[in-house]
């Protein structure tokens, strides 16, 4: 059985960005939220950049879940699957597998902002999984997590290191109102980057290829359709960098020259001086001592720790 809620219309998407934009092109140093990096094209230069050598976080944690999914599930309990930041791939499976197999699964719930992408992703998994619920909801899970399906025992998980990309005090926020809406049988799970040498951080982020280059410019490509900007993305050279007292590595776009971008949609006009820099994103890295703490500050206990055999990556399960 599939169903979808949706909380989030492409009007209310055009709205989101106007706001982001304005906002963030105005602010001293200029940035902008990551989430707008994931049009169609952007969607495809991630997974192109999944498959980079050099970018080690999405095969060291699938490699955890492979492993450990059994645990998981057997010590989740759920019954339901709810995925913040949906995904069609191996991961989400092997949950939905190990879960099926412990005999408890009964429902999934796949949380995402794109509708048609999470229509394509809920028929799939519902096609693979006869008998299962799917519960689709169309939301920005920053915004509605109050409003996510509820009932039964439920297994919320937060992978790809997502949480990465949120500053501190935004971090612990979203853990407080995931614990605000979860009941004593639920549990978090939780995929993190771990901190290690900064050379291996940045290569992560820097490929010689240069796909990571394309995929940070692609959101000067967004603006451009969507706002009726006039950026020129080739004028902007791509920057990663290190913040060793944040931990955590910066995206950023610099500006080559100096130059003024007309964005219609906000009926206004961005000056960059040369050398110019605008943030994108941060994927901050964790220790284990950090994440607990923020954890518990939310309001939740660590209950299990999982790392590759290198211990780059960690996945953890925690409850409210």
């Amino acid at each position: 059985m599939l169903r979808t809620d949706h909380h989030l219309t492409p009007d209310d998407l055009a709205k989101a960005l106007r706001s982001d934009a304005a906002e963030g092109l105005t602010s001293r140093p200029k940035s902008l939220p990551p989430k707008w990096f994931y049009d169609e094209r952007g969607s495809e230069l991630f997974e192109e950049i999944t498959r980079l050598a050099e970018y080690y976080p999405t095969r060291a944690e699938r490699r955890i879940l492979r492993e450990r999914a059994g645990e998981i599930a057997a010590e989740s309990g759920a019954d339901t699957l709810v995925e913040l930041g949906a995904g069609s791939g191996e991961k989400t499976r092997l949950l939905l597998d190990a879960l099926s197999g412990a005999g408890t699964l009964n429902r999934f719930v796949p949380v995402d902002v794109s509708g048609d992408f999470l229509g394509e992703a809920a028929a799939a998994i519902g096609g693979a999984y006869p008998g299962l619920e799917v519960h689709a909801v169309v939301a920005d899970f920053e915004r509605h997590l109050h409003l996510l399906p509820s009932g039964g025992r439920r297994l919320v998980a937060v992978l790809g290191s997502t949480l990465g990309n949120q500053p501190p005090a935004e971090r612990v926020s979203f853990l407080g109102d995931l614990h605000s809406g979860c009941t004593e049988g639920d549990t978090l799970l939780l995929g993190v980057d771990l901190v290690k040498d900064p050379a291996r951080l940045v290569a992560a982020y820097d490929d010689p290829r240069g796909v990571t280059a394309e995929f940070n410019r692609n959101v000067l490509r967004v603006l451009n359709r969507e706002l009726g900007a006039e950026f020129e993305p080739e004028g902007f050279d791509h920057v990663a960098a290190w913040d060793p007292d944040a931990e955590w590595v910066e995206m950023r776009l610099r500006s080559r020259t100096r130059r003024r971008v007309r964005v219609a949609a906000l009926e206004s006009t961005v000056e960059f001086a040369a050398g110019e820099e605008m943030r994108t994103e941060i994927s901050a890295k964790f220790r284990r001592e950090r994440i607990e703490a923020e954890l518990g500050a939310a309001g939740f206990s660590l209950q299990e720790w999982w790392t590759d055999s290198a211990g780059d990556f960690a996945v953890l399960l925690a409850r409210p």
